[in-house]
C-alpha cells in the first residue's frame, strides 16, 4: 500500500528520529512511504489563534500537496485531528468544503493506522518494563486516537501500562498557549509530573511531540530522571527497528 507522510512542524524541527521510526514502522507492514519534501505546518497554530483566513491557505496549500487518493498517515493525533476535524469546521459554507471533506477522509493518526486498519502484531524483544501514559488533549477529545495507541503498547508483552490518576488533564502545553501563559502553563506541567512519579514508572509514554518537549524540559529542569519517550520510538525500540 502506497501512503503519505505527513511529518508535523516539532517532527521535521526536533523528533526528526521519530519520524524515520514512525517510516520505517509502516515499511515494516509493506506500505510505500512518500514523503512530500515541500510539506509545511498543519495550520493548527493560527487556527488556534482565531486566524483563519491565514489557516485556510495553508490547509489548502496541504491539499493541493497531497492530491490523490492515498491515505496521509501523521504521527500526531493533534496534527490529524486538525486536518481531519478541523479543517472541515474551518470551510463549513466555502466553495472549497467538499474538496476539503474528501482530504480529511484520508487522514489518519499513526496509531489508529497501525491498530485498526494494518492490525499490526508485534513480537515484543524488550525486557520487561513499567510505563505510564499522558494523552494530549486534541488526541483525546478531537481525533478521538488514544485507544489505539493504548492497545499497541498493551498489545507489547514485556510490558505493563500503568495509568496516571489524572490523564485527561493538560500539560499546559497547548501550542501558543505555553508562551502565552508561560506561569499557568508551568504550574499545570508539574501537576502533571507530580501524577507521572507517583506511579513509580520506568517511561511516560505520548504521541504528541509538544507535549514531550514540555514535559521533558520540565523534567528536565528539575533534575528527574524518569524517561519520557514518543510512543512510536518506543514501539519501534520494543520490535528491533529503533536505535
Amino acid at each position: 500500500m502506497r501512503v503519505f507522510f505527513f511529518s508535523t512542524c516539532l517532527g521535521s524541527v526536533a523528533y526528526a528520529d521519530t519520524c524515520v521510526n514512525a517510516i520505517k514502522l509502516l515499511q515494516k507492514e509493506g506500505c510505500e512511504v512518500v514523503f512530500k519534501k515541500d510539506q509545511t505546518c498543519c495550520a493548527q497554530p493560527s487556527y488556534n489563534s482565531g486566524y483563519y483566513e491565514e489557516s485556510r491557505k495553508i490547509a489548502l496549500y496541504n491539499i493541493d500537496l497531497f492530491k490523490g487518493d492515498e491515505p496521509i498517515i501523521v504521527p500526531s493525533g493533534s496534527c490529524a485531528g486538525m486536518m481531519k476535524e478541523d479543517y472541515l469546521a474551518l470551510f463549513e459554507g466555502e466553495s472549497e468544503f467538499e474538496r476539503v471533506k474528501q482530504f480529511s477522509s484520508r487522514v489518519y493518526d499513526l496509531g489508529e493506522y497501525l491498530h485498526k486498519i494494518l492490525k499490526v502484531k508485534y513480537e515484543d524483544k524488550g525486557m520487561p518494563t513499567k510505563v505510564t501514559w499522558h494523552s494530549n488533549c486534541h488526541a483525546l477529545r478531537t481525533s478521538k486516537v488514544v485507544d489505539s495507541a493504548k492497545a499497541l503498547i498493551r498489545s507489547l508483552q514485556n510490558v505493563e501500562l500503568i495509568e496516571l490518576e489524572r490523564e485527561e488533564e493538560c500539560c499546559g502545553f497547548g501550542g501558543t498557549f505555553s508562551i502565552k501563559e508561560p506561569e499557568v502553563s508551568n504550574a499545570m506541567v508539574s501537576q502533571k509530573i507530580e501524577d507521572i512519579l507517583s506511579r513509580n514508572v520506568e517511561y511516560v509514554i505520548s504521541a504528541d511531540a509538544g507535549c514531550l518537549l514540555n514535559i521533558s524540559g520540565a523534567m528536565k529542569k528539575q533534575n528527574i530522571a524518569l524517561k519520557p519517550i514518543h510512543l512510536y520510538d518506543f514501539l519501534a525500540q520494543r520490535i528491533g527497528l529503533g536505535a
